[in-house]
């Protein structure tokens, strides 16, 4: 989770460097007044790719940001995902995606309980 003064934001399964580098630039973008919101498709984060914005379903929270709620004595309002996509582009719900991908990444937008049963769901 990484915010500079707007939402929090949430990235799985990339390289620690690699996300961070992304999440930085979202929260340049957050600082210089631009707002991040769900649905929203960005192409400058990564270079030849857009990474997607989604509203992380409070339902998640205790699961993925247990920690950071308890260390902070609130819950964080409100997470976004950023999403990735596979080198040609397929975001991992796209029905072109591979499976690797497709479960490289939790689909937090979701109601638990509509999620995909797999590595993302093994601690509900």
């Amino acid at each position: 989770m990484h915010t500079h003064g707007g939402p929090e934001l949430a990235i799985f399964g990339l390289d620690v460097r690699f996300m961070h580098r992304m999440l930085n630039t979202l929260g340049e973008k957050t600082a210089a007044g631009e707002a991040l919101a769900d649905g929203q498709s960005h192409s400058d984060v990564v270079v030849g790719h857009r990474v997607a914005l989604r509203q992380v379903d409070r339902r998640w929270y205790r699961t993925f940001f247990g920690q950071a709620i308890g260390f902070y004595r609130r819950p964080p309002l409100p997470v976004l995902q950023v999403v990735w996509p596979d080198i040609e582009g397929h975001f991992h719900w796209d029905e072109q995606a591979d499976e690797r991908h497709r479960e490289s990444q939790p689909r937090l937008w979701l109601p638990p309980s509509d999620h995909p049963v797999g590595i993302w769901t093994t601690e509900l």
